[in-house]
């Protein structure tokens, strides 16, 4: 599944991007056309149905801006708009078959700076980075994206709730995997293809 995350020369927050991020392939997922006899469908019971028992849900994170941004929104997806920060993640396919307009969009070479979005708001599922890992904003926004659709599954979620993207604190993190263990939250643990070894977790998911 193609996420493309609109950066302009002046971008929005990496928090708010992030959150986004969470919520567009969720969207996509349980947008009416995804129905069955709906026109998406077959893509995605097929994108979901092909993925192993342990969940590998593949996604790739580009970036666009000004006209390579418009020519996106022809494509079949979902755009998800989080304080002015914009996310659209398009209908998954074979990697060989991703639209040219969304194979020339570059993938890495820009990340955004940390930013202080506050408290988690009363009512948002939160979504908590791993504090040991670093990672660039298009691998986190994929991470998010995961751990939304894996929430969603476990919850049997039927419309996107409001998320919250937040940096755990260190000494925060060891009780988010107590949580998991727990079946209270949802680890999202990384296959390894790009910035993490295999079997990081790099975020929970808390409803």
């Amino acid at each position: 599944m193609p996420v493309v995350l609109r950066l302009e020369r002046e971008p929005p927050h990496r928090s708010a991007v992030l959150a986004a991020a969470a919520a567009a392939p969720l969207a996509v997922c349980l947008d009416p056309r995804a129905e069955p006899g709906g026109e998406w469908h077959e893509s995605l019971a097929l994108w979901i149905g092909t993925q192993p028992p342990a969940g590998r849900i593949r996604k790739i994170a580009r970036r666009a801006r000004g006209a390579h941004w418009t020519v996106v929104q022809d494509l079949p997806g979902v755009t998800v708009d989080v304080g002015g920060a914009q996310v659209r993640a398009l209908l998954p396919g074979p990697v060989d078959e991703v639209p040219r307009v969304v194979a020339r969009l570059q993938i890495g070479g820009t990340d955004l700076e940390p930013d202080d979005p506050g408290p988690v708001p009363a009512g948002a599922v939160a979504i908590w980075l791993n504090p040991t890992v670093e990672m660039t904003v298009g691998k986190a926004a994929a991470q998010v994206g995961h751990a939304s659709m894996l929430l969603a599954a476990e919850r049997g979620l039927i419309a996107v709730p409001w998320f919250a993207v937040r940096q755990a604190a260190p000494a925060r993190w060891p009780e988010l995997r107590v949580a998991v263990d727990c079946g209270a939250a949802v680890a999202v643990r990384d296959a390894g293809f790009t910035e993490v070894e295999p079997g990081t977790i790099t975020c929970i998911a808390t409803p």
